[in-house]
């Protein structure tokens, strides 16, 4: 390698440890993300893996709360006519970030979805999650029972529960938090469509019609 190689690789090191610095996020947590990656004003790095195709046109970036029963709703009416019709098909794709605020069992659920991530099964736990919804702080996403799922999906539950225990993820769950407030956002489900050089935002578990009528202005 000659030197500018060697010199450009030690720039990238820094700046990628230096991100990871500011967000108070261990080096370690960086390894299953994109530091760079944003939808438009949004950062996303701190956010779920991209469900769909990574380069379609339209991002639509969902704030949400597992224990949150309006998120529970557009789960199971909005979200699969949308998964369906524009996310399958390579119009659009869906990251989802955490704003866990509505009880004591939010941040820990949140925190979960990530240790599955690090077993590349982020999306099915996500999905378990809101196929499991109860009440809020009922116990249905203490740790025991977030323990369980992870079960469930087989998981090797050695690195799972150490995972889960050690609060690998709660900076990056802090983070998602933030990133939520920075953008004004304050209620769950909230979205924020990305595409075509425009943002805009759609509040509430809203029927797939809503979201159509945008998505299909940005395609």
């Amino acid at each position: 390698m000659n030197k500018l190689g060697i010199i450009m690789g030690v720039i990238v090191i820094v700046i990628i440890a230096g991100v990871a610095a500011s967000l108070s996020v261990s080096p370690s947590e960086t390894v299953n993300l994109d530091m760079g990656r944003t939808h438009g004003t949004i950062s996303t790095a701190m956010g779920s893996p991209i469900l769909g195709d990574p380069l379609a046109p339209i991002t639509i970036v969902e704030f949400g709360d597992y224990q949150c029963e309006m998120c529970y709703r557009w789960f199971h009416t909005s979200k699969p006519q949308i998964v369906e019709n524009y996310i399958e098909t390579g119009k659009a794709n869906l990251v989802f970030i955490d704003l866990a605020f509505l009880g004591r069992d939010s941040s820990k659920a949140a925190q979960a979805t990530y240790c599955a991530e690090d077993q590349e099964q982020y999306w099915a736990f996500h999905d378990m999650l809101y196929n499991s919804q109860e009440h809020v702080d009922n116990g249905w996403a203490n740790s025991e029972r977030l323990k369980a799922f992870a079960f469930s999906l087989e998981l090797d539950m050695e690195l799972f529960d150490s995972c889960l225990d050690s609060g690998k993820y709660s900076k990056r769950v802090d983070y998602n938090i933030q990133q939520a407030k920075k953008h004004d956002v304050n209620s769950t489900p909230t979205f924020i469509v990305v595409g075509n050089n425009q943002e805009k935002q759609i509040s509430g578990a809203q029927p797939f019609s809503v979201f159509k009528q945008i998505l299909d202005t940005m395609v």
